[in-house]
């Protein structure tokens, strides 16, 4: 923006000052106090605040607040600093500038004020001004010093610039304690989630319903029999499928690779006494199993150089597209898998997938549910699945996402810098499972219930949005001259 530009925006909108304001340019209103800036990178800071004391230490401002200690300052007193590049120019609710008291060293990415007048005042004026002609830059925006001079910043007597910031506080505060109300609230309804969770699956949930329909429920020892019996069907029928598959392979001149002869599935003993012994008692007809009791458990294929795709192009699914909202299929990858491998690791309705590795060990065994929302879609080796026999989909999903929200995944996972939940791991976790009819009503008894929390979560959430539009309100018709009479 040139200075012809400024002078004419400043006069076209001349007529819409309050009495006795007028508009002035940022640098003729401040001290600009840049060349106090000294960047310091993180491992000298690191090295410099060793064995300091916390008096010893003063604070080291960036872009937008404070980023860490160091054990020296460059300033000293009150300061206003306003975000050179890296600061949110373009996102409303946001602030990109903040005032800063005593001792103080600051990072190139934040150019240093101090007002004539009132640092407060300018400092909300700055969080509410338009920067789309004033910053520079496409993916990290940037606020050199020459634009920033020219910000054209309405400047009322200092009086009344005194008794503008004295209301804003007045009414921030005031929003201030509204948006720490909503907040608690969200916390809340989080605790009551997992609350739900838990005692659904310590049948507390379904207990008056449990009992009603006590001589109709088949015990869970039954549902086990019908698991196994099922397995062992299954297992047959991938065994003829191997067959027919190995049939073809050697018919096409065994050109590709071999097709994988299917394990037969073993008989699991039952857990012993002391095992039982350290879990928590069930109601009649629960028991506890082992999650390699419930289906099939089995890691996605390993992505590598050697599987790009080439001439079988399938989707898969990776850790990275198992939110704790369920899936987000925006960024679907492609990989090779062969008409075999696609067999063998091609998702259906109903299973559950799984998070298997993180950078986080709270962030392993987030679970979903496929639902075939992409046709032909396989998994990666960074995910679990298990394929129910005899369990509801819906159940088991609900009772992971009980052990991921408290921490059961978490305490089972291991590894240096990526940790991995495993399919082993998986495998052996003890779960408890109720009979069949039970479980149905379980999930009906969850989806109730939270399907309120998901009513009263977006309403806080639209709340606290109107709170920030509020702020920005305020600070508008601030600077129109109509907050203070």
């Amino acid at each position: 923006m040139t200075l012809q530009d400024v002078m004419e925006l400043a006069n076209s909108n001349y007529s819409d000052l309050p009495q006795g304001w007028k508009w002035v340019e940022l640098e003729n209103v401040v001290d600009i106090l840049d060349k106090h800036r000294k960047p310091i990178n993180s491992t000298e800071r690191q090295s410099r605040i060793e064995g300091k004391t916390s008096n010893q230490l003063y604070p080291y401002y960036g872009a937008t607040g404070q980023v860490g200690y160091i054990d020296n300052y460059l300033l000293d007193g009150d300061f206003l600093l306003l975000g050179e590049d890296g600061a949110p120019f373009f996102e409303p609710f946001k602030n990109v500038a903040y005032l800063v008291h005593g001792k103080i060293w600051v990072n190139n990415h934040a150019h240093v004020l101090k007002a004539h007048v009132s640092n407060a005042y300018l400092c909300y004026f700055l969080n509410q001004v338009d920067y789309h002609n004033y910053v520079t830059g496409t993916t990290r925006l940037k606020l050199n010093q020459s634009s920033m001079r020219k910000i054209l910043i309405k400047l009322p007597p200092p009086s009344e610039q005194h008794r503008i910031v004295e209301k804003i506080e007045e009414l921030f505060s005031e929003l201030d304690n509204g948006v720490a109300s909503l907040k608690k609230a969200l916390e809340q309804l989080k605790t009551y989630r997992q609350a739900v969770l838990k005692w659904a699956f310590e049948g507390k949930l379904t207990e008056k319903w449990r009992n009603t329909h006590q001589d109709s429920l088949e015990d869970a020892d039954t549902l086990l029999e019908q698991i196994k019996a099922e397995r062992k069907r299954h297992y047959q029928q991938q065994l003829e499928d191997w067959k027919q598959a190995l049939k073809e392979w050697e018919n096409n001149g065994k050109e590709t690779k071999k097709p994988t002869k299917p394990q037969q599935p073993k008989d699991l003993p039952p857990l012993t006494k002391e095992e039982l012994s350290n879990l928590p008692s069930l109601p009649n007809g629960w028991m506890w199993v082992k999650v390699e009791e419930l289906g099939e458990v089995q890691l996605g294929r390993q992505r590598s150089p050697k599987n790009r795709s080439k001439d079988f192009p399938t989707k898969y699914i990776r850790a990275a597209n198992i939110t704790e909202k369920g899936l987000n299929l925006d960024d679907i990858m492609d990989m090779e898998f062969t008409p075999s491998e696609q067999e063998r690791y091609r998702l259906k309705y109903g299973d559950i997938i799984l998070s298997e590795a993180s950078g986080s060990s709270e962030q392993v065994g987030k679970p979903a549910m496929w639902k075939n929302q992409i046709k032909n879609c396989c998994f990666q080796n960074t995910v679990i699945r298990l394929r129910p026999i005899c369990i509801s989909s819906e159940y088991l999903l609900n009772l992971f996402l009980s052990y991921y929200r408290n921490g059961v995944f978490s305490q089972v996972a291991s590894g240096v810098g990526i940790n991995h939940l495993s399919a082993n791991k998986f495998s052996l976790i003890t779960v408890a499972i109720a009979p069949m009819q039970e479980q149905t009503k379980i999930v009906q008894e969850i989806e109730s219930r939270l399907s309120v929390c998901d009513q009263l979560e977006a309403t806080l959430t639209e709340n606290l949005n109107k709170a920030e539009a509020l702020r920005q309100s305020i600070l508008k018709r601030a600077f129109e001259g109509k907050l203070v009479l």
